[in-house]
């Protein structure tokens, strides 16, 4: 009786294995992450060489990720964010002792490819994906910047460094920085008269060098959208 019972212990075991195996492998996958992100914003320029997060000001906007592997994936953020600047109490002498001060409204839109450290999942899949990574990414963007004194419209170049965790099966939280390297001297310019902050010593530069730059640091929660086809995920 006891061989048995022992036979039939065996051959349950040996049925289940299969099932554990398949709901492993039935793990659902997703294609794309939609959300949205808060935090706040800073700017580095001709009113603040060396401070970083000084004038801290409001930000937000809506994230989407496509999901390439566990490991990769290309986001595209649309955020508005606030500015601002003062030479008040500022070590730099300008000429003529010119004072300024700004504060604008910036609207980014761009797109960065995300390399996460680890396999990015649930962790219950059969290839070891982890719920919590680090990651950096870095791309490219838009940058406009309405009146008061003058639209900008630029290129931006973003990198950045960023956390996230899988809070539920298709919910996902974390925080990222960025810093934003734009192709204009101008953000900083919203008056026409006295010390202008558009290169006010008359330095001309090439490519980044004596440009404008702002950076985001935010809290994002996504959702998970599209199923990926379970047959093809090899």
């Amino acid at each position: 009786m006891g061989l048995i019972k022992r036979a039939l212990i065996i051959c349950l075991l040996l049925l289940t294995l299969p099932c554990l195996y398949l709901s492993a492998q039935d793990e659902d996958e997703y294609k794309m992450e939609l959300g949205g992100a808060l935090g706040g914003s800073f700017y580095m320029g001709d009113a603040n060489y060396t401070t970083p997060f000084k004038d801290l000001g409001f930000a937000g906007g809506i994230v989407a990720r496509y999901i390439m592997n566990p490991r990769m994936a290309i986001k595209g953020n649309f955020t508005v964010g606030r500015i601002s600047g003062d030479t008040k109490n500022f070590k730099n002498k300008y000429p003529e002792n010119g004072e300024a001060s700004f504060k604008r409204t910036i609207f980014d839109l761009g797109a960065q490819f995300e390399y996460n450290f680890l396999g990015y999942g649930t962790g219950y899949g059969f290839r070891g994906e982890h719920r919590l990574t680090p990651y950096i990414l870095g791309g490219m963007g838009f940058t406009f910047a309405p009146a008061p004194a003058e639209g900008i419209f630029t290129v931006n170049f973003p990198i950045g460094v960023g956390v996230k965790y899988k809070l539920a099966r298709r919910i996902n939280i974390g925080c990222e920085f960025t810093m934003r390297f734009s192709m204009s001297d101008k953000l900083d310019v919203t008056n026409k008269e006295g010390l202008q902050l558009n290169d006010p010593y008359r330095i001309k530069g090439n490519g980044l060098k004596n440009k404008d730059s702002y950076s985001y640091t935010v809290f994002f929660i996504t959702y998970d959208l599209f199923s990926k086809c379970k047959e093809c995920n090899n």
